[in-house]
């Protein structure tokens, strides 16, 4: 049953963060606005992983029976440009068994819990955003038509991804929160399967300083992701996406698979090409205003994480404003001291998980062939554990976050031996 109305809320960013954001808050009583720069609804995507903290989130915002893991039973291999390969980890080996899928297939499932009194203006940009203590005014401009108004809001969630325009307004210019890898990434839809591999089988190549994964799914075609080190991230950007894939897993013959990739490229309808970036900000709201998902924390598709912790903070944000009610400053500082534990640690972890998708030695790559022996015997699985970092996969990225605020609010309040609420 709807609550009574909490106020009226300013959602930037149509991406999972956005959507699902202004469907938890409009579940608490809220007037969403949800705002989308692009023309039109996106849907397209490609590989996420949905991790146990994710699917816990998914599941409390209604959104989790709409999706479903697409993970394959055929063996995972590393491979080589030759075509020899031999069995590799896939991701279904990891604890929990998180599940594999399609960006599109969240974004879905989050618009499919939007109730539909929320209001939606594609093609709109906030250019100024003034705030009170009590309330925010944000000039919105419509790109089409050129115009724009002003309107007040209680509250803005600015939801707007990696290069976030609300963060810019409020929080100062990207060079101040973007970090770089130094590496770079491009992905896009593989249309059939690869030559060299049969359906629904998942490859990875690994090189020195640059990899392509090959991520298969059982009902649907495959998705690739390349992603390589670089020295000079802003060059990579003055060539085409394709022209600078050849060049840098060229001049050797790029075998039967890689060449069957590549040449895909040529045909992808759309390519995601971009550096692999963190954004590190010591808040995540100011006043009246928070930043949600990659625009707060980005933690980089290495991580893993990026999905499942922004579905996390938008369940989460929606908890605290409950919770404190009229008081907005105190919700918003009780959500980021209860979220930050956490997306600091995909943070800083993101170097080490780095390793997982692209090595830079040799000597790496031998000891990553060697993973499926080593995990054979009790002290080569210990250490192939340590590596991969299986206790914190339990820890930090499979818990139910929104969960254990809960229960902890649950067990501080219990009074006489009687829990008020669990």
């Amino acid at each position: 049953m709807m609550e009574k109305e909490a106020g009226r809320v300013l959602v930037v960013g149509t991406g999972v963060s956005g959507i699902a954001t202004a469907a938890r808050l409009r579940r608490s009583g809220w007037r969403p606005v949800l705002v989308e720069k692009a023309p039109a609804r996106r849907s397209d995507g490609y590989f996420i992983v949905l991790f146990g903290a994710g699917q816990a989130a998914a599941d409390r915002l209604g959104m989790l029976d709409a999706v479903h893991d697409r993970a394959t039973t055929t063996q995972k291999l590393d491979i080589e440009r030759d075509g020899s390969g031999r069995p590799g980890m896939s991701f279904s080996d990891l604890p929990g068994k998180p599940w594999t899928m399609l960006r599109g297939d969240i974004e879905k499932a989050a618009f499919s819990v939007l109730p539909d009194d929320v209001e939606i203006r594609y093609s709109t940009v906030p250019t100024a955003i003034d705030q009170d203590a009590d309330g925010v005014d944000v000039t919105l401009l419509d790109t089409v038509t050129g115009t724009s108004v002003t309107e007040r809001f209680d509250l803005v969630v600015g939801a707007d991804g990696l290069r976030s325009t609300v963060r810019s307004l409020v929080f100062g210019p990207h060079e101040k929160h973007l970090r770089r890898l130094d590496y770079m990434v491009a992905a896009f839809q593989f249309d059939g399967t690869p030559a060299g591999l049969v359906p629904g089988q998942a490859v990875t190549l690994l090189e020195p300083g640059r990899s392509m994964w090959v991520f298969a799914y059982r009902d649907h075609d495959p998705t690739v992701m390349m992603t390589y080190r670089t020295d000079d991230v802003d060059a990579e950007f003055r060539r085409p996406p394709v022209e600078r894939l050849r060049a840098v897993f060229g001049p050797r013959p790029l075998g039967e698979t890689l060449g069957d990739v590549i040449g895909a490229l040529d045909r992808a309808d759309r390519i995601l090409f971009d550096s692999a970036e963190q954004v590190r900000m010591d808040a995540w709201h100011k006043g009246r205003v928070v930043l949600v998902g990659d625009a707060a924390w980005c933690v980089t598709l290495y991580a893993g994480m990026g999905v499942s912790s922004g579905l996390t903070g938008a369940e989460l944000l929606g908890v605290m404003l409950d919770r404190h009610g009229a008081d907005v400053g105190a919700a918003l500082d009780a959500w980021e001291q209860a979220l930050r534990p956490y997306v600091d640690h995909y943070l800083d972890g993101a170097f080490a998980d780095r390793k997982v998708f692209v090595v830079n030695t040799r000597l790496e790559i031998l000891f990553r062939r060697m993973v499926p022996r080593l995990r054979r015997f009790r002290l080569g699985r210990r250490l192939v554990d340590r590596m991969v970092r299986i206790d914190e996969i339990a820890k930090y990225k499979n818990v139910d976050i929104v969960g254990a605020v809960l229960a902890d609010r649950a067990e501080r309040s219990d009074v006489g031996g009687v829990v008020r609420t669990r």
